[in-house]
């Protein structure tokens, strides 16, 4: 994979993360830069999945390629279902919905970054 990408995203599902712990601490709702960082991340996963897509053969292991192309495909659909969660619900939890997204987008990413190592 694109270690410089990964790093990056890694870094920007934190500063996501860190936005909405501080909503959720001042009890704020979804604003444009929450989106906005939301969008520069699914960019970059919607890249990452085109990469790895087309470095997947790469990996020997029948059961590890299945699950590296599950990761990929599953990360880019996590943080538009958690920020448009957010954006139905009207409550301070909206911000808990997308520092779970932040989490488990930088979770998986993780592991792909991991999964990719084996390979290589």
């Amino acid at each position: 994979m694109l270690a410089p990408l990964t790093v990056s995203l890694l870094i920007a599902s934190g500063v996501l993360g860190l936005v909405a712990v501080h909503h959720l601490a001042r009890r704020r709702l979804v604003d444009d830069p929450l989106v906005l960082v939301g969008a520069v991340i699914e960019l970059g996963l919607l890249v990452q999945l085109a990469y790895g897509l087309s470095q997947s053969g790469a990996i020997a292991d029948g059961s590890e390629r299945a699950t590296f192309l599950a990761y990929l495909f599953t990360v880019p659909a996590i943080l538009p279902v958690a920020i448009f969660i957010a954006i139905k619900e009207k409550t301070q939890w909206a911000m808990a919905v997308v520092l779970g997204g932040a989490v488990v987008v930088a979770i998986l990413l993780a592991r792909i970054q991991q999964i990719w190592g084996l390979s290589a």
